[in-house]
């Protein structure tokens, strides 16, 4: 299987794929690649009704030529803090984003969301979202503004009395909690349609049948989220005697 960087030559059969409406499965078997690679490769260069061969290899190139460039000289600038592989790292936020991207999410607030999840702290000033993602104070402002506005992260002031941008492991639990709801007035309002169109009619039954169906669904996230809750508080299934001696987590071998 390929390894490194996608070719022109292969940005050229994922247009070509694209254009005939290859799934990326698809596409990344004919290219021996994973599927996150061409996931990932679209998505973050227009998506699949935009993409453009020759625009995404140039972007690609323009991207590696600013990480030269804004590459630190002394390499204890970025220490490989627990024993982390930068690049490795900074391919996993790649694709943590372009997740997040194709769930909904615009790609500057998905970078800002992936940023905060994968900082230890948990939390970062507009000036440290800055420098991390190289890009302007407004890019950050506009990102951290919709991301509060949505519940996703909450501003609180440090010590030194500088806003800080945080994420909370229970905004997984209120978004179940949301989606519950959302559904459960969608089952609502199909119901209404019933009485409306007549009950017994076919287009009575199709609206029955998705209420029911979505009442079904709405109730079973709800039951899930609480009855799961506790686990986003639960310390992961290792110790700190289980932990490798570069500082990475080693999962314990014990599972009751």
């Amino acid at each position: 299987m390929p390894g490194g960087r996608l070719t022109q030559q292969e940005r050229q059969q994922i247009a070509l794929g694209l254009a005939d409406g290859l799934a990326y499965a698809e596409i990344a078997r004919r290219l021996g690649r994973p599927t996150s690679t061409i996931t990932r490769e679209v998505m973050r260069n227009g998506g699949p009704t935009a993409y453009r061969a020759d625009l995404a290899h140039r972007a690609t190139e323009r991207r590696a030529h600013r990480r030269r460039q804004t590459a630190p000289r002394d390499p204890k600038a970025l220490p490989r803090t627990h024993g982390r592989d930068a690049e490795a790292v900074r391919e996993y936020e790649e694709a943590f984003t372009t997740l997040l991207m194709q769930q909904g999410l615009p790609k500057m607030m998905s970078r800002v969301l992936t940023c905060l999840y994968t900082t230890d702290a948990g939390s970062l000033t507009a000036s440290e979202l800055v420098q991390r993602l190289q890009v302007s104070p407004a890019s950050v402002s506009k990102a951290v503004t919709f991301l509060a506005g949505q519940g996703l992260i909450r501003r609180e002031r440090d010590e030194r009395r500088r806003e800080r941008y945080v994420v909370d492991t229970d905004v997984f639990y209120q978004g179940m909690m949301a989606a519950a709801r959302s559904n459960a007035q969608l089952a609502e309002t199909a119901r209404q349609g019933v009485g409306l169109l007549g009950p017994g009619t076919p287009a009575a039954t199709r609206l029955e049948n998705i209420a029911r169906f979505v009442d079904f669904v709405a109730e079973s996230i709800a039951r899930a989220a609480e009855q799961a809750r506790d686990i986003l508080y639960t310390e992961p299934a290792y110790t700190k005697s289980e932990t490798a001696s570069d500082g990475t987590a080693t999962p314990s071998s014990d599972r009751g």
